[in-house]
């Protein structure tokens, strides 16, 4: 499907309460991993002066850790219907998912593909929920031993360190990829504006969530764009 002429249409796809959790666990994790970096090598120790020294290293490491849990919450509190929404979709696969990947890695190379009709989460977004769900138990079920060591036994504490380092990993590996694929990628650029003010361009949506699109049209939510009276609305509202 080309971009329409009708291109600034806007719908909602995120909720202001995603929007804010998803903005709270980028900021949290990202400054998780600079407090940790001359935690974790000396070739980072510059980065003490800026942070307060070491106890200021720990200091924000920990209050960043606090609110890295907060995320879930506030969806669950201000969306709970998303995030239903959201954990319904992780467990619901079909053959069309399947098929989406076929067409993600020609699209992702830059060769030709064709759409695969998907609902409100495609199967990448499913895949990289669950890598996330996955990478943030093991970075807090791992952080508590570490935190709150004079609790739990020497061993323990030790395989903590190990398990932090491979969560880390995993989600930085995870989330270049995220932010290439909605920051970079011509084709998923245009959804970026999702995570920011919850709104995404409507041909964009239709294009690459077809099946939540029409479903959403049929509801009365969204504008059918391939029908020409609205597009007859939209310039006579504009001249009016």
């Amino acid at each position: 499907m080309s971009k329409p002429q009708n291109s600034t249409v806007k719908v909602r796809r995120f909720s202001k309460a995603f929007v804010w959790a998803h903005a709270v666990n980028a900021i949290s994790f990202f400054a998780l991993y600079i407090t940790a970096l001359p935690m974790y090598t000396e070739f980072f120790d510059w980065l003490y002066p800026v942070l307060g020294g070491p106890e200021g290293a720990r200091l924000l490491h920990r209050i960043f850790a606090v609110t890295f849990v907060l995320p879930t919450f506030i969806w669950v509190i201000f969306d709970f219907k998303g995030f239903k929404l959201w954990l319904k979709e992780l467990v619901t696969w079909k053959k069309r998912d399947l098929q989406f990947f076929t067409e993600f890695v020609k699209e992702l190379f830059g060769f030709n593909f064709k759409h695969v009709r998907q609902t409100f989460f495609n199967a990448g977004e499913k895949i990289n929920s669950i890598i996330q769900i996955f990478t943030a138990i093991l970075i807090i079920g791992s952080g508590v031993p570490m935190w709150f060591s004079e609790y739990f036994p020497k061993a323990v504490v030790q395989w903590g360190y190990l398990l932090h380092n491979v969560g880390f990993g995993l989600a930085i590996a995870v989330i270049v990829g995220h932010i290439y694929l909605s920051v970079v990628h011509k084709n998923s650029r245009p959804g970026y504006s999702g995570v920011v003010t919850g709104e995404v361009p409507a041909w964009w949506a239709k294009e690459h969530y077809a099946d939540w699109y029409d479903e959403e049209v049929k509801k009365g939510n969204f504008p059918k764009l391939d029908d020409p009276t609205h597009t007859k609305k939209k310039k006579k509202k504009k001249g009016a």
